[in-house]
């Protein structure tokens, strides 16, 4: 048998595999939540909720990402299982060497390991859908100048150094995907519809429909690294002027759609300053707001992953921006959406507030539903509304807006009896997860800033038109328009 037809084999295999496991696990699941609805059977949500974190935890791939992003969105799933979702962590081992070459062959070329004088066999880090191993490219290799949009504009550099090359021996990064990935979301949100229909029966409070819509397109787009890379450029355009934020250099010569290659930045996770003082603490969330919601309020445009791997600080307390997978681009309506429902909640105007929610996309919310889900908006836009210097709240160990949460999902539980339940907006599943997922980063660095004056500085001049013609340009530079 050919080594390709052993690929071949081993994929159909592995997907086999997947699906069995996947579905006995969800149909486990599935029949806990039936038994307690339907025949009053009591479980141990707690406990039930652990074998299914056991039972997924060494499966690569999207299953992880939509784990962590549902423990996000207020009782997409019960409130145990969200919890154990979000601990979902990849501990298979990584591809080993001899896969890692037959699959850099199959990116690069068979003269692949000529184009570098250095390449880690060892995996330095691991994602959900990839793999990065350090390297140095051969000289010889990178004979087109670095594409970084800084060049195209060196008006707009601030200072930032930025050579028209990459210097000899500059660390790269390289991402590989795992194999099989397609075939893995394919599988896993086969059974995420599933699981979400039997949900809704279990509980009407929330339709998940659109949310289920956009987790699979955010999935198959971290598929295309082409597209990360037109995202990384596009967040170096973005941030140009922002010398507290830096993001990697892409190198086109040693990418593919399987493989995205860009400058090293070295830096510590953020949670390693936590017990530094008051004034490093808060200068590193400064920089973080700043890295999310320039791109927001100035392009429409957000990070929709938040997750502790994708940034790191540096010595001075400024930030690299890593991995552009999940990058979400908003209509310049929905912005609008959003600064309105801030000034909907800062002055009571519910008129306002409503029409805010339909912009976003809510349809058809009861008087009650609305007064519901401004408990929801007053917890996350709360540090905003006051302005002092604050902390950006608490969690006394448990996750981050868990109690807000549960009161917003008992209310609407109940309202469901008599209006059915609220269809969760498209747009609103990765605006939620970042400030979510930023928030618990504020909130374990216990950064005190007066998040009201940083949110005005940055909206103070905020024009739709403006915005809408900023994206369409940059959209269009980085060809994804």
């Amino acid at each position: 048998m050919s080594e390709s037809d052993t690929f071949k084999e081993n994929g159909l295999g592995t997907k086999i595999k997947r699906y069995g496991k996947v579905s006995g696990t969800m149909a486990g699941l599935a029949s806990k939540m039936a038994g307690e609805k339907f025949l009053g059977l009591k479980i141990e949500r707690e406990e039930h909720a652990q074998h299914l974190l056991m039972a997924l935890g060494n499966l690569k791939g999207p299953l992880m990402k939509v784990g962590q992003i549902l423990a996000t969105i207020p009782e997409a799933l019960p409130p145990e299982y969200a919890r154990a979702m979000q601990e979902l962590q990849s501990n298979a081992p990584p591809m080993g060497w001899p896969f890692v070459r037959r699959r850099m062959k199959t990116e690069l070329g068979a003269d692949w390991e000529s184009k570098f004088d250095r390449f880690d066999r060892e995996a330095c880090a691991a994602a959900s859908l990839g793999q990065v191993h350090k390297a140095i490219a051969n000289s010889n290799t990178l004979k087109t100048p670095i594409d970084s949009p800084l060049q195209k504009e060196p008006e707009a550099q601030n200072g930032r150094p930025c050579s028209p090359f990459i210097e000899e021996g500059t660390l790269l990064a390289c991402k590989l995907q795992y194999p099989d990935m397609k075939s893995a979301i394919e599988t896993d949100l086969n059974q995420l519809r599933i699981i979400f229909s039997l949900y809704e029966r279990y509980d009407p409070s929330i339709k998940t429909k659109h949310i289920y819509t956009e987790l699979a397109e955010r999935l198959y787009e971290e598929l295309d690294y082409e597209r990360e890379a037109n995202h990384c450029r596009l967040y170096e355009y973005m941030l140009r002027d922002e010398p507290r934020v830096h993001i990697p250099h892409v190198v086109p010569e040693l990418s593919s759609p399987r493989l995205l290659t860009s400058t090293w930045l070295d830096g510590r996770r953020i949670t390693d300053f936590k017990d530094e003082s008051d004034e490093v603490r808060s200068e590193l969330a400064m920089n973080m707001f700043r890295a999310w919601y320039i791109p927001l309020y100035h392009y429409g445009v957000i990070h929709g992953d938040p997750h502790p791997g994708n940034y790191t600080a540096r010595e001075d307390l400024s930030i690299n921006l890593l991995d552009f997978g999940c990058v979400r681009v908003f209509p310049p309506g929905f912005v609008r959406g959003v600064i309105d429902l801030y000034h909907a909640l800062e002055t009571g105007n519910k008129d306002l507030a409503v029409h805010s929610y339909e912009t976003w996309g809510f349809k058809g919310l009861s008087n009650e539903q609305i007064d519901t889900l401004n408990i929801w908006a007053s917890f996350l836009y709360g540090p905003i509304l006051e302005d002092k210097t604050r902390v950006i709240g608490e969690t006394n160990g448990a996750m981050y807006g868990k109690e807000t949460a549960e009161k917003v999902h008992m209310k609407l539980r109940d309202l469901a009896k008599e209006n059915g339940g609220v269809s969760v907006p498209r747009e609103f599943v990765f605006m939620d997860r970042a400030a979510l997922g930023l928030g618990s980063v504020f909130i374990t660095l216990g950064a005190k800033l007066n998040w009201h004056r940083m949110f005005n500085e940055l909206i103070a001049d905020f024009d739709e038109k403006k915005l809408a013609e900023k994206q369409s340009q940059a959209l269009k530079k980085f060809n994804l328009d």
